[in-house]
């Protein structure tokens, strides 16, 4: 180059000649790479609303286990055995976790006895 500066005029012309690819380098690949990495990280976002928007929070009934025992105890059986199931996976995870295997052998699994013996603990 000269050391002189070049007139608009020149400067304008010599651009003229400058064109661009029509496509970028790795074009097609780039182009499906950022389309997955984006959806990928919408559905993880997503996801993580749903999460927590869905976590399972404890009962607020307002009812003290006393209570929640004896309105346990006016229901029919099949209720009942549904109800004391659900105190003692509240309470007690880990004896739930113990006896739920039990819950879908035949026969109807852990008797009702049992149940209630193991949520009068509780008390």
């Amino acid at each position: 180059m000269t050391e002189q500066a070049m007139s608009e005029a020149a400067m304008l012309v010599s651009l003229r000649g400058i064109h661009l690819p029509t496509e970028a380098a790795g074009g097609a690949v780039a182009d499906i790479a950022v389309a997955v990495g984006l959806a990928g990280l919408a559905a993880l976002m997503i996801s993580t609303v749903l999460r927590l928007l869905s976590k399972r929070r404890p009962a607020e009934t307002g009812l003290d286990m006393r209570s929640r025992l004896s309105a346990i105890a006016e229901m029919p059986e099949d209720a009942r055995r549904v109800a004391l199931l659900h105190v003692l996976r509240d309470a007690q995870p880990d004896r739930y976790a113990a006896i739920k295997g039990a819950l879908y052998q035949p026969g109807g699994g852990v008797d009702i006895a049992t149940l209630e013996a193991e949520v009068a603990r509780l008390v």
